[in-house]
């Protein structure tokens, strides 16, 4: 199989044309794909959960600090104590973190406002499917388990 054919580096290969996109988009405004993705999940209004940041976004929380490391050197938010639990913290947005986080979400609708003009919307709604029942696959944890029981099995036999 070419790996053309593989529907893993069909979904990574439009994945880094995406990224690739909106970084290019952003740097006229120092955003980053990653950056925007962030302060698109921040709830305006009562910030977010630093803990339900990266669950939200399928990262690492390594990979999150980094990331809000940054925000928040650049002033784009602040950690906040959560009011509700002292052991908490809220990532919220600062006045300019809310500025780039509407760029970032500008950006986003007219990327999907255009894919919506040039594709057909049952093509649109097979693709949501699709795309849905690959996730549910990799999110079913036993078919790897299965492929190396089988793994382990052949390489003794």
């Amino acid at each position: 199989m070419k790996r053309e054919e593989t529907i893993d580096y069909n979904i990574k290969a439009t994945w880094h044309a995406i990224s690739r996109m909106y970084n290019q988009y952003g740097s006229e405004f120092d955003i980053t794909a990653s950056s925007g993705f962030v302060l698109l999940n921040i709830d305006v209004e009562e910030g977010t959960p630093a803990t339900k940041i990266a669950p939200q976004m399928g990262l690492e929380a390594r990979s999150l600090t980094r990331i809000l490391k940054g925000l928040e050197e650049k002033g784009w938010i602040v950690r906040e104590k959560d009011p509700t639990d002292g052991r908490s913290v809220r990532i919220c947005l600062t006045t300019l973190g809310k500025e780039k986080r509407e760029i970032s979400r500008r950006a986003v609708r007219e990327f999907n406002k255009r894919i919506q003009q040039m594709i057909p919307q049952e093509k649109l709604v097979a693709f949501f499917e699709v795309i849905s029942t690959i996730k549910n696959i990799i999110e079913d944890k036993q078919l790897f388990q299965q492929l190396a029981q089988e793994f382990i099995y052949e390489t003794k036999n």
